[in-house]
């Protein structure tokens, strides 16, 4: 299993975080070197609009996109809304304490999770409330239906009013001991709350947290916690009523979030979530591999060796081809037909913080030294 101990924590307060304690994956083969890549012919170019910077990003960041306006967050507790046609700053603020998950935003409304387990919300850069909750969260809150929900590390789900700060019900699910230091999974869909618990995706009724239904990604499996641990990770793809997700190092698949079924499930040893449109889903796997599914069945339509042993981010899929970036800086552009290289682009000397965006007409990337690019494909 190819990870680092910076993504485990451990509902027990065992020191796991930050340092190997007898772990397969920390006394694994190291990676092999991937291949140089020589020069690459332009076959869609990629203009870089403009730059900004936010601030080192050292938590699971979730940029989120309304219209022309992206909103975004540093690990030091700077907040800012930037208007993504141009950079510039919509607003700004900087709290009183480090981040832990967000951005969640519904385009008037904004929340945070501090590392202090307190829920922030902002509006017009300025604070709204603050509640304190039981536990840590990695995942971006999720403003919807002037409510605020928040899936904190011990699987529980905590609703509370948009206007009030009031908290309206909790729904906690038992789970494994473990959980990532990963952006889980949460979106509304019509009237339906969907939330990765474990290895399934659930749907929730969000007046009252009851849950309607539920759909298994990955089962656990293993003889110890760690080889069981099957969270499912941001970012995932919806079209329609069909959201798709990854489960941590075990499967991708596609549920009907109206009816509450499975699409189709496949085998897929990946760390990050994935990207899609109407036809196809992108999924990278852990050893630099992407693959490429049908949206519909789950049928392999491509898979590419072209990144094999890079760190790979998460995807985007734009009209274009399919953005995904290395750890070493690198931004490249997969055509969606057989995931030949179009392009690659130096952003940065570090990895991306979080997926590609798209908002106001640009690609939206930041690094996780903070730098942000709005790049075009004309």
């Amino acid at each position: 299993m190819n990870t680092t101990p910076s993504r485990w924590t451990s509902l027990t307060r065992l020191a796991l975080t930050g340092a190997c304690v007898a772990l397969a994956a920390c006394s694994g083969p190291s990676r092999p070197k991937p291949s140089e890549i020589a020069g690459v012919p332009v076959l869609q170019d990629v203009r870089t609009s403009w730059t900004a910077n936010v601030g080192k990003v050292d938590f699971p960041l979730v940029v989120s996109a309304r219209e022309d306006r992206i909103a975004l967050a540093n690990g030091q507790g700077v907040v800012a809304v930037l208007d993504a046609t141009t950079g510039k700053d919509v607003w700004r603020l900087k709290l009183d304490q480090a981040i832990s998950a967000g951005v969640g935003s519904d385009g008037q409304q904004f929340a945070v999770v501090t590392r202090n387990n307190e829920l922030v919300t902002l509006q017009d850069g300025k604070v709204q409330w603050r509640k304190s909750l039981p536990a840590q969260s990695f995942t971006a809150p999720l403003v919807a239906g002037a409510r605020v929900f928040v899936l904190t590390a011990d699987r529980s789900v905590i609703a509370f009013d948009g206007a009030t700060g009031r908290q309206l019900w909790t729904q906690q699910r038992p789970g494994e001991p473990l959980v990532l230091k990963q952006a889980g999974v949460m979106l509304a869909v019509k009237n339906t709350l969907v939330v990765g618990l474990s290895g399934r995706l659930s749907g929730l009724d969000p007046n009252t947290g009851v849950i309607r239904w539920e759909s298994a990604i990955a089962t656990p499996r293993g003889t110890n916690d760690v080889e069981r641990l099957v969270d499912l990770v941001a970012p995932f793809d919806r079209v329609g009523d069909v959201v798709c997700v990854r489960a941590f190092q075990a499967a991708v698949g596609c549920v009907n979030a109206e009816r509450g079924q499975g699409v189709w499930t496949r085998p897929s040893a990946g760390e990050m979530g994935v990207s899609g449109n109407d036809t196809l889903l992108i999924a990278p796997l852990s050893n630099g591999v992407v693959q490429a599914f049908n949206r519909s069945n789950g049928e392999r339509l491509w898979d590419t060796e072209r990144l094999k042993y890079r760190i790979l981010s998460a995807p985007l899929v734009t009209p274009r081809g399919v953005l995904v970036a290395d750890n070493g800086g690198w931004l490249y552009l997969l055509s969606l037909a057989d995931g030949a290289l179009l392009n690659r682009i130096k952003l940065d000397s570090e990895e991306l913080a979080t997926a590609p965006v798209f908002a106001g007409g640009r690609y939206v990337v930041v690094t996780r030294e903070g730098r942000v690019t709005g790049l075009q494909m004309p």
